[in-house]
């Protein structure tokens, strides 16, 4: 009889960082607010580039 292939899977989490485990010591922003600050980065600097 022949032997079946016996090949073993590897690890799920093989080699894997999860950052989310380990807390900063930083500011916590939102998506919301990241999006909203670059905007008003962005209008402020079109403000700068047509005034003057």
């Amino acid at each position: 009889m022949a032997k079946k292939d016996q090949t073993s899977l590897p690890p799920t989490g093989a080699g894997l960082v999860r950052y989310f485990d380990e807390e900063t010591k930083g500011p916590k922003i939102s998506p919301e607010q990241v999006v909203v600050i670059t905007l008003i980065l962005g209008i402020f600097c079109l403000v700068l580039r047509f005034s003057g």
